[in-house]
């Protein structure tokens, strides 16, 4: 009997033993028991207020990816160039035909001219031809003033006044012309040295056609002003807008249509370019050659 509880008599040094296991035990337990995550709700993504703040970060994120997109500006699909044709998405094939179709001496005149030579794919035409421009003359036929006729004089030729002689004063007797239009005609005068033909009245600032026309029947260009012509041919952008009542603008994209085209034979041809109207021509030839 004494040999069996001898089994369970323990040492001291066992008992503290067993009492630190059995510590370390519940210690365990209580931390499994009482720091137990696994009823802890997971982040939701799905909150109303996180989707709004989300959506607040896009919408910054595309305004600030807006900003740094470089500029669309309008064009005329006749001169797009190599690099114009990648940076708007053509292929090459696709530019390559509108190229061969301008070789042949056509024009595109409409978004639906271009869909037809180039076959760009609608959703690169629906993004690119909002920009399109084409010339007044195309897109609003019979919009343009007409080229001077002459009109039933009152005066016969022999006794109107000589534009070129007629005072402020004088011009007033046209209906339609006051103190302010008779003095801008005359400073127009003075600028370029003088008339050498009736249409440059049409450049004065402010002048309607009826005006103009009234003005017609009692003066004309008695003595008209000898004008130097400058080959179009040779002469730079520069050069083509000292020509009264041609802008820089309208002067660069002659200059830049000879280049392309090497030389320019005719006047006619510059009917072709963007702004160009039927008073300008008649304009160039007294100012143009072309050798």
């Amino acid at each position: 009997m004494s040999t069996f509880l001898s089994h369970f008599v323990f040492s001291r040094s066992q008992r503290n033993s067993i009492l630190s296991l059995l510590f370390v035990i519940l210690a365990l337990l209580a931390v499994y028991f009482f720091l137990d995550t696994s009823e802890e709700d997971p982040v939701s993504f799905s909150n109303p207020e996180i989707d709004l703040i989300l959506k607040q970060l896009d919408s910054l994120r595309c305004a600030e990816a807006e900003k740094h997109k470089p500029k669309q500006y309008p064009f005329n699909p006749n001169f797009i160039t190599d690099y114009k044709a990648y940076t708007l998405g053509l292929t090459v094939e696709e530019f390559d035909r509108l190229q061969q179709y301008r070789e042949k001496g056509e024009w595109i005149n409409s978004v639906a001219d271009f869909k037809r030579v180039t076959r760009v794919s609608d959703s690169v035409l629906n993004r690119i031809s909002p920009l399109f421009t084409f010339p007044d003359w195309v897109t609003k036929p019979g919009t343009y003033r007409p080229a001077f006729r002459k009109t039933i004089s009152e005066l016969p030729q022999e006794k109107k006044a000589d534009l070129n002689a007629a005072t402020a004063e004088q011009l007033q007797e046209v209906k339609g012309l006051g103190v302010t239009l008779s003095q801008r005609i005359v400073r127009y005068r003075e600028r370029i040295g003088g008339f050498s033909n009736e249409l440059q009245l049409y450049e004065v600032y402010g002048l309607s056609d009826s005006v103009v026309q009234r003005t017609l029947r009692l003066f004309t260009v008695k003595l008209p002003k000898d004008i130097k012509k400058m080959n179009l041919n040779t002469i730079s952008a520069s050069d083509i807008a000292t020509i009264p009542g041609v802008s820089f603008e309208l002067a660069k994209k002659i200059w830049e249509y000879r280049i392309l085209h090497e030389k320019i034979e005719h006047i006619s041809e510059l009917e072709k370019i963007e702004g160009m109207t039927p008073q300008k021509l008649q304009l160039f030839q007294l100012y143009l050659c072309f050798e």
